[in-house]
């Protein structure tokens, strides 16, 4: 299986959003995945230019051939699993991860609707995965990134595997550090890992301690971790 992953946080490697993308994407690699990430801070995309060459006079070629979409275009045609990690800014996505997505249009089949795009992948649909870390203490304010990703995989013909969701996730890596009892979540995003590999889902009981209660609700608003 070959796994096409891209966190979409400005902090990259130091980001709370790797906190839990990267135990994913290393249970990945334990269950025999080919993975490859790539961080869109250090990447060059320009925005889609929405004229639509890509599906009339050239279809599946981007017009823009000088970023590196030109690199990531296989990639992203190969991959069975594409990972679209990010923080929550205005109930959606980090800009630089919008705008690479923007530029997957010449990925699609011309003119097809989305239904029609997904009948025609058959039973072995390739599938799309969120990973999602807020500042919010509330599970509710990833509704609308949830939603956006769903609409988005539909449209592309994938299926939306599900999302691995870290509310109150500015708590999670100063609790490591302070050695308080947070490993459950980290073990959690490496085991969904494995169960995509291996049984092509995760489960909702592994789903939900990746986004389980860190601290009372008063202590996390307080600042008083």
């Amino acid at each position: 299986m070959r796994v096409l992953a891209f966190n979409g946080s400005p902090k990259a490697e130091k980001s709370n959003t790797s906190l839990i993308l990267d135990p994913f994407l290393e249970g990945m690699r334990e269950a025999g995945a080919e993975v490859e990430l790539f961080y869109t801070k250090k990447l060059k995309v320009s925005p889609c230019q929405g004229e639509r060459s890509c599906s009339t006079r050239t279809p599946g070629e981007c017009i823009q051939k000088d970023d590196d979409m030109a690199m990531l275009y296989p990639k992203l045609r190969q991959a069975e699993v594409w990972v679209f990690a990010t923080p929550v800014y205005w109930g959606g996505m980090a800009g630089p991860l919008k705008n690479l997505m923007d530029r997957m249009v010449p990925l699609l089949q011309p003119f097809a609707q989305p239904s029609e795009v997904w009948a025609n992948r058959g039973q072995k649909q390739n599938s799309v995965v969120l990973v999602s870390n807020c500042g919010w203490w509330d599970m509710n304010i990833f509704d609308m990134l949830v939603a956006h990703m769903k609409a988005f995989s539909l449209g592309v013909g994938r299926r939306f595997a599900g999302a691995l969701l870290r509310p109150h996730g500015p708590a999670l890596g100063p609790m490591k550090e302070m050695g308080a009892p947070v490993g459950d979540v980290f073990e959690a995003a490496r085991r969904a890992g494995h169960e995509l590999v291996r049984d092509g889902k995760m489960s909702k009981e592994t789903l939900a301690i990746v986004s389980r209660e860190l601290l009372p609700r008063e202590t996390y608003i307080g600042g008083k971790l």
